[in-house]
């Protein structure tokens, strides 16, 4: 059930692809489409591991099907859906050419704080994992939209890099809960620390 209502709350997010394409509508002959949309998040690594540990800290807040805090079983769905809502946000402001201050130490950040609060099994309220998943993912959906090609076809392309970064939330919620059932929660941890670890080095790249 609760995986059922995470792939609901996921697709109800693509929905808001189209609005790329109303931002980005790109030029006759388009040349990129959903293929390279949903390529585009594995080719960068902050974008990777940020998104990633989103789905594994999300997983992480639920044990044995039974909620942490009352609000564990919602934040395993809720968390990502906030992500991919704000991440097509972000991404209509860097289409149109709206510049947000600190993008870029805003994603080395989402990556070193996600890292840690997975390292760590962190448990926050919904709502402040809602707020502090949305800003991250507005400065991801900022840096994809100004990245977008000029030639792309903006709702193929967004459709494209919105069904990645659930693909991407889904893999991380599946190795928490997977790694809970097999009594492996140190694993999550220890991913959430490489990740946490590698956050410097995105500064360089």
């Amino acid at each position: 059930m609760m995986h059922r209502r995470l792939l609901t709350a996921l697709a109800a997010a693509a929905a808001f692809a189209p609005a790329v394409a109303m931002a980005h509508p790109g030029m006759p002959g388009h040349t990129h489409g959903f293929t390279d949309g949903f390529a585009h998040p594995f080719g960068g690594l902050d974008h990777l591991a940020a998104m990633t540990a989103v789905g594994l800290w999300a997983g992480q807040q639920t044990k044995g099907g039974q909620a942490k805090g009352g609000h564990g079983s919602r934040a395993v769905w809720l968390w990502p859906l906030a992500f991919l809502a704000l991440l097509v946000a972000g991404a209509i402001a860097g289409a149109n050419g709206l510049a947000l201050p600190g993008v870029e130490w805003g994603i080395v950040l989402s990556v070193a704080a996600l890292g840690w609060l997975t390292a760590f099994g962190a448990r926050l309220p919904l709502a402040a994992g809602v707020a502090l998943i949305g800003a991250f993912a507005l400065c991801h959906g900022a840096a994809h939209g100004v990245e977008m090609p000029a030639d792309a076809d903006g709702l193929a392309y967004g459709l494209g890099f919105v069904t990645a970064s659930a693909v991407l939330h889904l893999t991380g919620v599946a190795l928490s809960r997977l790694a809970e059932r097999a009594g492996l929660q140190l694993v999550p941890r220890l991913a959430g620390l490489g990740l946490a670890a590698m956050a410097p080095l995105l500064l360089a790249v």
